[in-house]
């Protein structure tokens, strides 16, 4: 087989190779919030969102985990409520939450890499530090790397 031939053959291998791995390549990193400030800093300082008037649970103390994807322009997408404890009808007000956040590129991230992560509502926590962190506890999300 001469050169030019070979060239060729590798030209047609790589082609599937590569179409293969560019999904892979094109899902942003999955990130702990607590590392977030790495690559995302929130710019918002307070977000609107609405309470439903009645509901399940609405009173009692709880959370949710809503996990979303910042995108290159700092607005997150795919966002989805992943966690809810206790069940309750909360669940769509920390979805609308997450999607009134805007975000900066941190200095680290100066192409604005996307990334994926998620935020923890408290609903009616409690006053106690330690009553609190336990609360956010039951909401944590396993899979996200720092």
């Amino acid at each position: 087989m001469n050169s030019r031939a070979r060239r060729l053959v590798r030209s047609l291998l790589l082609i599937p190779a590569l179409a293969c791995a560019a999904p892979v390549l094109a899902q942003a990193n999955r990130i702990d919030p607590q590392n977030l400030y790495h690559y995302w800093i929130l710019l918002n300082t307070k977000v609107n969102t609405d309470l439903p008037n009645t509901g399940l649970n609405l009173t009692k103390p709880g959370c949710a985990a809503v996990t979303y994807t910042i995108g290159s322009d700092g607005v997150p997408m795919h966002v989805q409520l992943a966690k809810l404890e206790p069940k309750s009808d909360l669940g769509q007000t920390a979805v609308t939450a997450v999607k009134n956040f805007r975000y900066g590129p941190s200095l680290t991230n100066k192409i604005g890499q996307p990334i994926a992560t998620y935020y923890i509502v408290p609903f009616n926590s409690p006053d106690d530090p330690a009553a609190k962190q336990q609360l956010i506890d039951t909401c944590k999300l396993p899979g996200y790397g720092s």
